[in-house]
C-alpha cells in the first residue's frame, strides 16, 4: 500500500510538473516575435515538450531558428538566431540540460570552438532576443507589448579598430562592441529606453 502511495504521489508530481509547459502553440507564438516580422512564418521553433526536454515544436524554411520562453525561469525571454549559430546554441541547451550553466557553460564552448570541436560560423550572424517581465507575453493576444528587443551581431574577432565601433556605450540605443577581439565579438544594439 504505502508503495502505492508513493507511486501515485510521483504520477501526480509529474503531471503537475508537465502541467508548466505551456501548449506547443503558444510557445511558437511567443517565440516568433523575437523574429523580424517579415520572417515569422517561416521560422524554425525549438521549445519545450516537457520540464527540461526541448524539441522542435515548428519546422521552418527560412534561416531562423526561435526557442521559447523557459517556464521554469522567471520573466519572459524568447530568442531567434540565424542558422548556423545553432551547434553552439544547441551545445549550451544540451550543457545545461547536463547541470553545467553560466560561466562553465561559456567556458566549456569557447575551449571547444578554439580546439575545432564545436562549430562556430566565419562570417556575421544575427541574434535576437525579446525580454520581459513575468506576463509580458499575452498568449491570447499573441503580443508581447512591453518586452524589449535587443540585436546582437556577430562579428568574429573583431575589434574596435577593425570596425570602427567603441567597446562601450556611446550614448542610449547607440551599437557598441562586445567581447572584442574573440570568436563571439560582437555588435550589441540595445534600443533606447530599454535597460536590458
Amino acid at each position: 500500500m504505502k508503495r502505492f502511495n508513493i507511486l501515485g504521489l510521483a504520477m501526480l508530481l509529474a503531471a503537475c510538473s508537465q502541467a508548466q509547459v505551456p501548449p506547443a502553440q503558444d510557445q511558437v507564438s511567443g517565440a516568433i516575435l523575437a523574429a523580424p516580422e517579415a520572417d515569422r512564418a517561416e521560422v524554425t521553433v525549438i521549445g519545450y515538450i516537457s520540464p527540461g526536454r526541448m524539441s522542435i515544436l515548428k519546422q521552418g524554411s527560412n534561416e531562423l531558428i526561435c526557442v521559447a520562453d523557459n517556464p521554469d525561469r522567471e520573466g519572459f525571454n524568447v530568442a531567434c538566431y540565424h542558422r548556423d549559430l545553432d551547434p553552439y546554441m544547441a551545445r549550451g541547451r544540451e550543457l545545461r540540460q547536463e547541470g553545467v550553466g553560466g560561466n562553465e557553460n561559456l567556458a566549456t564552448r569557447a575551449a571547444e570552438v578554439e580546439a575545432g570541436t564545436l562549430s562556430w560560423p566565419s562570417h556575421s550572424s544575427t541574434l535576437y532576443v525579446l525580454s520581459g517581465d513575468e506576463g509580458a507575453f499575452d498568449p491570447e493576444t499573441g503580443t508581447a507589448e512591453t518586452a524589449h528587443l535587443r540585436y546582437v551581431i556577430y562579428v568574429p574577432y573583431a575589434t574596435s579598430e577593425s570596425i570602427g565601433l567603441s567597446e562601450t556605450p556611446t550614448a542610449p540605443g547607440a551599437p557598441w562592441l562586445m567581447n572584442s577581439g574573440s570568436y563571439r565579438a560582437h555588435i550589441m544594439i540595445v534600443p533606447s529606453g530599454t535597460d536590458r
